[in-house]
């Protein structure tokens, strides 16, 4: 879940709103809204660094922070102790941080919708007169029969 998306913005506050209706649900508000100050101070402190990054929990001290790759978490736990000391500044009691590879898959692209080819009236005609001029030989034939399928679906 990611909280510091600017296009989030607006179903950040639906989603509030939801949390407050809700008795069940209400008592998680503060929960999500410190996760949420959590990961904008992070975001603020680490900003190029942490752009790619989600707090997985915060209990305890310890803070767990997911990381899409490798390189990204060899980087970032270069900058950890930054890190905790900008979030101690801000009042964040923060003895650990672990960093946790989680490989996020690949977003597929939906296929290309398929397009319809449209013949013009005056493409179908001449593609009619072509059938019936061509020479009716062993060769040609199957060409004549592809031909007058094509006439008899476009009209």
């Amino acid at each position: 879940m990611r909280f510091n998306s600017p296009n989030q913005n607006r179903a950040a506050v639906e989603a509030t709103d939801f949390l407050r209706r809700h008795d069940r649900l209400a008592a998680l508000l503060p929960a999500v809204q410190r996760m949420a100050r959590l990961q904008q101070d992070c975001a603020q402190v680490l900003p190029a660094a942490f752009a790619s990054c989600d707090i997985l929990s915060f209990e305890a001290g310890q803070l767990v922070l997911a990381v899409p790759n490798a390189s990204v978490a060899a980087k970032l736990k270069q900058q950890l102790p930054k890190l905790q000391d900008a979030l101690l500044h801000k009042g964040w009691q923060i003895d650990n941080v672990r960093l946790k590879v989680r490989m996020t898959p690949a977003v597929v692209a939906p296929p290309p919708p398929r397009r319809q080819l449209e013949i013009p009236e005056m493409g179908v005609e001449s593609f009619a007169r072509l059938s019936e001029t061509l020479e009716p030989s062993k060769q040609n034939a199957p060409l004549i029969e592809a031909l007058k399928n094509l006439v008899k679906h476009r009209r």
